[in-house]
């Protein structure tokens, strides 16, 4: 959750007086009021909602909540004019290899404007941008900028400007030694052999991506008119949400957004405003809300969230800055909240129940604690996964076929057949954290027989640096404790698959029946991962042991 500062006078200005009528309806708009300090109102954004983090995005979104502007707002888009072009060269590959770019024209900053604009940003790179891990972002002054822009990748020593904040010249190393922002951020380019950098056709470096800005190019100030703005991560859907924020925001302000021609392999053309549409149904609607609306009222209640709805085709526009919108659900909670959750009416079933805890969970519990209890620290990681990393990362072919979610919208597209890759995963992002490292899951995964989805509950468990003897111990440990002692075996597998090590692998049997696996990781897959530890792992299917554990 991010707490944003608005200005008090500003505020009152555009809503009226703040009273607790209009406290009540910031909070059911979903951004409950934290205070009022001085001159500034201090309102709560939940991370869903990065497009409320600056003022004019706010202010957008809750006058048509409250009932003016209400539908999807129209932001005229201008075609991109001669040299408004980046060229993205192929270095930038394995470091940072996305960018979503604009120019903003016809903008009047004051003070207030610039740290309004500087604040937003920031949020954005907590929020949305994950410390400027999946997103990072430059807004520079046009009139310092000689069209067109090349994002590349340079090794260090030869990356040469004055940063921010800074009188004197340093190199990329340099910057991320001695620069505050190079400190806080040095660990996002620590082991890259090149670094990234914006440069313009005058060979001015505009920044090295994500960590700061030039002081010759890259500083806005109240001169500044015009604004080119670039979003660079290694998601470029993530980016071009991102970057629609920030140029609604400044059209808000009475920008005037131009799209630039970014060069791929193929031309992308940024930004794209153009909205999303799903498919909403009445029926559902009601189901799961528990109302009885007509399609007239979804039409009212749709709009004072911002979107547009089309009465005969039952299809919601949604805007293109909206970055929580991903399915039908989705809107039905915009809907619920433009309805009024003081307006639902609780009504106690007219039925007896006697509740219980459910027996696989309370055992879930139990393994959870026996793990815990010997240095063991519970992760929980998404249904969906990326294709590469269940694939190519583990040396299977890139071809074989996973479970794949419709139109999904972004990497995580495949339901998960394992819990072991994604705790490799696990290992692979925390490599700067003090070891030895001890990770456990309980969860489900899915595989597909005969066209049919089926899931199965798992339990997998890593360790590093580890080896046979260590993770075996565990293994017979945990099924010790659990009351499963003498009951579950160990075998040589037949065929060892390339995720093991030869010789230092077994299947884990209980009842003559394998139901998981064990063993060192290959040095392959762990540099796949870039994981420069010895990682010991298993994963067991608890279905037989929930079954045997009952009879208890």
């Amino acid at each position: 959750m991010a707490i944003i500062s608005f200005n008090k006078n500003q505020f009152e200005k555009d809503f009226g007086t703040l009273d607790e009528e209009l406290e009540n309806k910031i909070a059911m708009f979903g951004t409950p009021l934290e205070g009022i300090e001085g001159k500034e109102v201090k309102i709560e954004v939940f991370p869903n909602r990065p497009d409320l983090l600056s003022y004019p995005g706010f202010k957008r979104a809750f006058f048509a909540f409250i009932g003016k502007n209400k539908g999807l707002k129209d932001y005229p888009l201008n075609k991109p004019e001669k040299n408004y072009d980046v060229f993205i060269d192929s270095s930038v590959k394995e470091v940072r290899p996305c960018t979503a770019c604009a120019i903003v024209k016809g903008l009047n900053f004051n003070e207030e404007k610039i740290k309004e604009l500087i604040e937003t940003q920031e949020k954005l790179h907590i929020t949305m941008g994950r410390k400027r891990k999946k997103a990072a972002i430059g807004i520079y002054p046009l009139e310092k900028i000689k069209l067109p822009i090349t994002f590349k990748a340079v090794e260090p020593d030869k990356i040469k400007f004055i940063p921010l904040e800074s009188e004197k010249e340093l190199s990329g190393l340099e910057i991320l030694q001695r620069n505050p922002t190079g400190k806080e951020y040095a660990h996002l380019l620590a082991g890259k052999a090149k670094f990234p950098v914006f440069v313009d056709s005058a060979n001015n470096v505009l920044s090295m991506p994500p960590i700061i800005n030039s002081k010759l190019t890259g500083k806005v100030t109240e001169e500044t008119k015009d604004v080119f703005i670039e979003c660079s991560g290694d998601n470029l859907e993530v980016l071009k949400k991102c970057l629609n924020i920030i140029v609604t925001s400044l059209a808000e302000n009475g920008g005037q957004i131009y799209q630039m021609n970014i060069h791929y392999k193929n031309k992308e053309i940024t930004p794209d405003l153009t909205p999303t549409k799903i498919k909403i149904s009445l029926e559902n609607t009601n189901k799961i809300l528990g109302i009885n609306l007509k399609n007239k009222d979804l039409k009212i209640l749709i709009e004072k969230m911002g979107h547009n709805f089309n009465l005969k085709e039952n299809v919601v526009e949604i805007p293109s800055w909206r970055t929580d919108i991903l399915h039908e659900i989705d809107i039905i909670e915009d809907i619920a909240i433009a309805y009024g959750y003081e307006n639902f009416i609780p009504e106690v079933p007219a039925i007896a129940t006697t509740g219980e805890k459910n027996k696989e969970e309370l055992l879930k519990k139990k393994i959870a604690d026996v793990l815990s209890g010997i240095g063991g620290i519970e992760v929980s990681n998404y249904h969906l996964t990326q294709r590469k990393d269940q694939l190519e990362k583990m040396n299977r072919s890139k071809d074989e076929e996973l479970i794949e979610a419709q139109g999904s919208k972004t990497d995580y597209s495949s339901l998960r057949e394992n819990l072991s890759h994604l705790l490799l995963k696990n290992l692979s992002e925390n490599i700067d954290s003090e070891y030895p490292q001890q990770i456990f899951e309980t969860g489900k995964v899915f595989s597909i027989n005969n066209g049919e989805v089926s899931e199965k509950e798992m339990l997998s468990g890593a360790i590093s640096p580890g080896n046979f003897t260590k993770i075996k111990q565990i293994v017979e440990y945990l099924t010790r404790i659990i009351g499963l002692q003498g009951k579950i075996e160990f075998k040589e597998p037949e065929n060892v698959k390339g995720e093991f090590i030869e010789g230092r692998t077994a299947d884990i049997l209980f009842e003559n029946k394998i139901i998981g696996k064990l063993g060192e990781i290959h040095p392959k897959i762990l540099n796949n991962w870039k994981i420069k530890m010895p990682v010991a792992l298993f994963e067991i299917e608890l279905k037989e042991i929930f079954e045997e554990l009952r009879k208890a």
